[in-house]
């Protein structure tokens, strides 16, 4: 048996019986053999044991990680009862103690109860022969034989020493406790240990925002109670003295139970007693306290509190799940609206332009030729003036169309949507089949009016129109290599690295060549050229706007890269930070220097300290090589989280609003608390569930509309 230095045992607080009743399971229970419940790290190596009937974990339970805990509750199994102010003295310590005693009895019970064995009535009794002690740790790992009915103080002592030394075993740190002190009946220090267990396996597993166990319950409790004026929670004593806090925390999550508004908030004892019968009634918290626990005393047990607050965060973790799923919900058709909206935009642009051509292309047949040489010179002039605006717009529209189209379907496989095409008539080919036309028509109304001017050198004609042809010949097959992109990103990436090596040669050509060829046709006074309607002006424009496109389209691939690792943002929130990132990267290098990432994150929100924001901005440059997209978002990624969305776990989420039900109702997407957009846009979306009533007609019932969301997952993912 262990022994704490020389001294002898010397019991703390006078043995006393404390009756106490069988307390009801909660739906959080700790696991047992043939038991569910909440899932726990691999076992301690130490003995592969459970205690309680609970898995053991090493991260969580380890001898100095327990002791950590502890000792940062200010509490252990040997230490006094919970800590307060001054004064109280032995009085005091005595009401604590009856209140941990009957809170921790009933604690213990539901465990027993799981287990179908009889419960507990009194602590010091109970535990006095190692029997009952061996009973609530064990699980499906056998201690060995034990004495069942000890009569002998040794054979006490030997069960007690045999289940503390297997709650040791199993990485629970236990100190200033041995058999002697169960057997002698040592209140204090049984309920030091039973707080350890407590500790351990209710409350050090909580996390909330990077902090566990008493810290992230009390930080659970704030982010719970604070719409609510009347509480606030500083602490696990006076903070729940007038039950407000607790009736909170049940409308927080369950409203219907209780109407928190009409709430006498001067009724202490009444709040309280409501709190605990709707906990025990409608939710399934066992009631470890009374209303004269929290009410009647000058400062409620701290250990007590925390006990019975760490049931209502485990009954109600599961249904936060349920709002993790309506977000997701909420997230998808977010993505459905935007893909929806892209869409609609380039069907509308796209019908735009073919109209704009056909028009052009129109009048340019019915016009007349120019009578005079004035006239010929005037229609040039407008035929250039026309290049300068409508043209270039055209021909900047049909590359961001090509751009459009490319980014819509690179975004239907990143999520694994449904192919789409463009409506008949308003496809890429029947672009380019205009385009072809209008170029034609083009080339012959420039013929026309070229027809008109007979000052030109023939082979200067034929020269500049042979370079230029083919300067925009390979302008074009780059720009086709670009809008005809498919495959997986990184091939994409690929191709278009090998594009920008013939930018380059092109620039040469055009400022040596072609320019030279131009230079001699003003020289020689030829201001037309039956061959082609490209000037030196038009050969750069698309040389820029080609060598813009690649860039940027460089730039959209490696983001989309970098954004398909990133499914823990919403793809709202991805546009959002690709916009900003996009924005303030002024030099098109999808870098961005120090202060734009500064000016970046304000226009976010978002402020660091000069020397805090240099040292992130040095960080990410080395380990990113410049401060890139990939940066950009990895910085966002640790300062913002979120959700992905896959096909089955949309289909989970629908079926916890479901509930038991084979359709998802609008009164379901309300209950969710979804927004009222989010609503209409999946009610738009989603096929409408048939409801067969007794003559085999399609009904629609009391809850609204009924939609079948299997029917809808099916038809929007694309399968594997």
């Amino acid at each position: 048996m262990e022994r704490r230095g020389s001294q002898q045992p010397q019991p703390s607080t006078p043995t006393r019986t404390i009756t106490h009743g069988r307390a009801k399971s909660v739906g959080h229970s700790w696991p047992s053999s043939g038991t569910p419940g909440t899932s726990s790290a691999p076992m301690s190596p130490v003995s592969q044991g459970r205690v309680l009937g609970v898995p053991m974990s090493p991260a969580s339970g380890s001898r100095a990680t327990m002791a950590a805990a502890a000792g940062g509750l200010g509490i252990g199994a040997g230490v006094p009862m919970s800590p307060g102010p001054s004064g109280g003295g032995l009085g005091r310590e005595v009401e604590w103690s009856d209140i941990q005693a009957r809170t921790f009895c009933r604690w213990l019970n539901t465990k027993l109860e799981s287990k179908d064995l009889e419960p507990m009535t009194d602590l010091v009794k109970d535990f006095s022969n190692g029997v009952k002690l061996i009973e609530e740790i064990m699980s499906d790992q056998s201690l060995g034989r034990y004495n069942r009915k000890p009569i002998m103080r040794v054979q006490k002592a030997e069960n007690a020493a045999k289940a503390l030394q297997f709650i040791r075993d199993s990485g629970v740190k236990l100190t200033n406790i041995g058999p002697e002190d169960i057997v002698d009946g040592n209140l204090k220090l049984i309920l030091g240990m039973i707080w350890t267990l407590i500790l351990r396996f209710t409350i050090a597993g909580i996390t909330e925002e990077g902090l566990s166990a008493k810290d992230g319950l009390l930080l659970w409790c704030r982010r719970k109670t604070q719409p609510y004026a009347e509480v606030d929670v500083q602490n696990f004593k006076q903070s729940f003295a007038d039950g407000l806090a607790l009736c909170a925390l049940i409308h927080r999550h369950r409203p219907e139970l209780l109407d928190y508004d009409k709430l006498d908030k001067s009724d202490r004892r009444g709040n309280t007693e409501l709190a605990l019968r709707v906990a025990e009634e409608q939710l399934g918290i066992p009631r470890l306290l009374e209303v004269k626990d929290l009410c009647d005393v000058e400062v409620p047990d701290e250990r007590s509190v925390m006990t019975y607050v760490a049931e209502f965060f485990h009954r109600f973790s599961q249904e936060d799940k349920m709002e993790t799923g309506a977000r997701r919900v909420e997230k998808f058709a977010e993505l459905m609206q935007g893909i929806m909206t892209n869409k609609n935009d380039f069907e509308r642009r796209m019908g735009l332009l073919l109209e704009a051509l056909e028009a052009t292309q129109a009048g340019w047949s019915s016009a007349t030729e120019p009578p005079t040489y004035s006239e010929a010179i005037a229609a040039l002039s407008a035929f250039a003036e026309y290049k300068k605006t409508s043209k270039r717009g055209w021909v900047r529209e049909r590359q961001e169309l090509a751009g459009l189209y490319s980014n819509i379907q690179t975004k239907l496989k990143t999520y694994a949507l449904i192919p789409w095409e463009p409506a008949k008539g308003l496809e890429l080919e029947d672009l380019e089949r205009q385009w072809a036309s209008f170029l034609v028509a083009e080339g012959k109304r420039s013929r026309a009016i070229n027809a008109r001017i007979r000052e030109i050198k023939e082979a200067l004609r034929k020269e500049f129109a042979r370079r230029a042809e083919s300067f925009v010949s390979q302008i074009q097959r780059i720009e086709q290599a670009i809008g005809t992109l498919s495959g997986p990103l990184p091939d994409q990436k690929a191709t278009l690295l090998r594009l920008t090596e013939v930018i380059p040669v092109l620039r040469r050509s055009l400022e040596s060549e072609v320019v030279a060829i131009d230079r001699a046709c003003q020289e020689a006074k030829v201001e037309e050229n039956d061959y082609t309607v490209l000037t030196v002006d038009d050969l750069a424009y698309e040389l820029e706007l080609t060598e813009a496109g690649i860039r940027k389209k460089i730039a959209f691939v490696e983001n989309q890269m970098v954004s398909a690792t990133h499914t823990n943002l919403t793809p709202a929130k991805l546009e959002e930070f690709e916009a900003t990132f996009k924005h303030f990267d002024k030099d098109d290098t999808n870098t961005l220097m120090l202060w734009e990432m500064n000016s970046a994150l304000a226009s976010l929100g978002i402020v660091y300290a000069e020397d805090e924001l240099a040292a992130i901005y040095s960080e990410l440059e080395s380990r990113h090589g410049a401060f890139t997209y990939e940066a950009w978002l990895s910085l966002l990624t640790d300062i913002m989280k979120d959700d992905s969305s896959s096909a089955e776990q949309l289909r989970e989420a629908f079926r916890g609003m479901a509930g038991d039900k084979a359709y998802v109702t609008d009164i379901d997407f309300q209950e969710a608390h979804l927004p009222r957009e989010t609503i209409r846009i999946l009610g738009e979306v989603m096929p409408i569930a048939p409801v067969l009533g007794n003559g085999g007609a399609s009904m629609v019932n009391g809850s609204g509309k009924q939609y079948d969301y299997h029917a809808f997952l099916e038809k929007t993912f694309a399968r594997a």
